[in-house]
């Protein structure tokens, strides 16, 4: 399957693979970000992407920012749309209590996963089938 992307400045980095076979597209930042303690950024990466009908697009921390910088995404996954032509914006957030993270311009910020979805369309019932788990919530197996 092929992914269209369109630069939309001419500085962007298309997204890229750290090894063949690996699920996550690496982003790139467009623009420098300075990230306080407890600080979120909207991030550029000057790239916008096709994604085909029938999938959806997650953008995902990287797992070297998380553990080197305490980087993580405020509405991790993000989820892009197959309609969405718009820029692609990465919600970075800093965990940690005391440092400030500097992001530069060229810099992996996050990474893009291309997975099926099913188009499921909700229809009103009486009331559901029957489970094993029910209605066993967060916590509800005892762990």
């Amino acid at each position: 399957m092929e992914l269209a992307v369109t630069k939309l400045h001419a500085s962007a980095v298309l997204p890229t693979r750290a090894h063949p076979g690996d699920a996550g597209l690496d982003l790139y930042s467009i623009e420098e970000a300075h990230l306080g303690p407890g600080e979120r950024w909207g991030v550029g990466t000057g790239i916008a992407v096709e994604i085909p009908v029938g999938h959806a697009g997650l953008v995902l921390p990287r797992s070297g920012l998380a553990r080197e910088h305490g980087i993580t995404l405020v509405n991790s996954p993000g989820l892009i749309d197959a309609g969405y032509r718009g820029e692609l914006r990465v919600l970075l957030l800093n965990t940690d209590p005391a440092e400030t993270v500097r992001i530069e311009a060229g810099a992996r910020i996050a990474q893009l996963v291309v997975t099926p979805i099913a188009l499921a369309e909700p229809v009103e019932v009486a009331e559901l089938s029957d489970s094993a788990r029910g209605d066993g919530g967060f916590g509800s197996t005892g762990r």
